[in-house]
Formats: C-alpha cells, sequence, structure tokens
C-alpha cells in the first residue's frame, strides 16, 4: 500500500476539523499580516506638529464676537425676465437698519 491510501483513509470528520485547522491558520495568519501593515503606515506618518507650527493668538488680542441685528435681503424683482446669478446678493440677510435689541417688556410671554 502506498501513502495515498492512507490519506484518502480519513474520515469526514478528520477532514473537517484539518479543514477547520487550516481556516483558523489563515485567519490567524491575515490578522498578523494587518497589524504589521497598520504598523508600518503609521512609522511613515509624520510626527506631530512643533510647538511653533501651533496655532496662536493675533498680535492684537483675541478676536471677539460681533452681534448685529439681521433682516432678510428680499430678491430683486426680475420684471419677467430670468434673474442670472451675478444679479443676485451673495448673502440672504443684510444687516438691518434699527439696531436694538427687542427687549421683554412686562406682561408679554417673554419668548
Amino acid at each position: 500500500m502506498d501513502a495515498s491510501t492512507y490519506v484518502m483513509a480519513l474520515t469526514a470528520h478528520q477532514w473537517n476539523v484539518a479543514g477547520a485547522f487550516a481556516g483558523g491558520i489563515f485567519v490567524a495568519a491575515g490578522l498578523i499580516w494587518a497589524v504589521v501593515a497598520g504598523i508600518g503606515v503609521m512609522m511613515r506618518e509624520p510626527g506631530p506638529p512643533d510647538p511653533e507650527d501651533q496655532p496662536h493668538l493675533p498680535d492684537g488680542g483675541p478676536v471677539h464676537e460681533v452681534r448685529e441685528v439681521r433682516e432678510a435681503d428680499e430678491v430683486p424683482r426680475s420684471d419677467g425676465k430670468r434673474l442670472m446669478p451675478y444679479e443676485l446678493h451673495p448673502c440672504p440677510t443684510r444687516t438691518s437698519e434699527h439696531q436694538d435689541r427687542p427687549r421683554w417688556t412686562p406682561g408679554s410671554s417673554g419668548a
């Protein structure tokens, strides 16, 4: 008898165990390769920025918010012709003429 008859003499259960073992080895090798490849990518990335490359305050100090009352900017009348993009305003709102903030008055809901 030659060796091929002994290999073929394995039962189906033994073939399933051998296949699962080979599949596990394949998955484990793939995971190890992925970790090694990830470490290689991380090593090629640039390091953290130097302190002088970090953002800093402007010379005039911190910039403050500007509060203003804005109102809707109406679309210009087209008089039957099509409006082109350059005929529209770039912003849908504009600064209001009256910058007085509405205050709560007694007797109103306040909302």
